[in-house]
């Protein structure tokens, strides 16, 4: 009786718009590459020209300074880090190279359970969310409008809003995990078993290196005597 992992269930090779998980993962890594290198790119304008995107303690309505050079520099370096694993899976989904995929899906994975710190800390302490929109600017878009929404349903709306994003957010871990299944499955069947009758295994090469040893040197022509 052959044994299924329970894991096996969640395994498909269609991602969203029937399309296959390998395309999925392409296209969702060219989304994140292109997104963070549109934040680099904001970055170093805002490093070029300070003035440009500077915001005073009295337009923010606090004793604070918005993005300081120091922010600035690190925000620059994790924009960088992300182009990095961006193209990383994009060209190992590309090329069918598994291990290229396994940063991205550790990012992945990490911003997934940030989120879910978040819904965690609104549902123990509610009261946080009347605290930070205290704190906000007063000229801030409906801040007014926020602060006379009743504070549950306030709650209850923003725990729904993240729980769409949590969800969202898991759909594409799992096509990038099945994505890096069947790349790891599809390179792990080039190698094949042969069981001869006194039940030993011998690893036969992949078809296309048989072929390429064939065709590598041809044999020499016949000389008659």
């Amino acid at each position: 009786m052959k044994m299924n992992s329970p894991w096996a269930r969640f395994y498909s090779n269609s991602c969203c718009l029937c399309c296959h998980v390998r395309t999925g993962t392409i296209l969702l890594g060219v989304w994140y590459l292109i997104i963070n290198s549109v934040v680099l790119l904001i970055l170093l304008s805002a490093l070029t020209d300070p003035d440009q995107y500077h915001l005073t303690s009295v337009e923010l309505g606090g004793e604070f300074e918005f993005m300081d050079d120091a922010n600035m520099c690190i925000a620059t370096a994790i924009s960088l880090l992300m182009i990095l694993i961006c193209a990383m899976a994009t060209y190992g989904a590309y090329k069918q190279h598994a291990a290229w995929i396994i940063p991205f899906f550790c990012y992945q994975i990490f911003d997934f359970a940030l989120n879910t710190l978040v819904a965690i800390s609104v549902l123990v302490y509610p009261n946080t969310i009347q605290d930070y929109l205290r704190q906000l600017p007063a000229n801030f878009p409906y801040k007014e409008e926020i602060m006379s929404v009743n504070p549950t349903c306030l709650v209850v709306i923003i725990l729904l809003f993240i729980s769409i994003i949590l969800a969202f957010k898991g759909y594409l871990i799992s096509c990038v995990w099945n994505c890096y299944r069947y790349i790891n499955g599809r390179n792990n069947s080039d190698v094949l078993v042969y069981i001869t009758t006194n039940d030993t295994a011998v690893l036969l090469p992949p078809y296309d290196d048989h072929l390429n040893a064939a065709a590598k040197e041809p044999p020499p022509p016949y000389v008659s005597a």
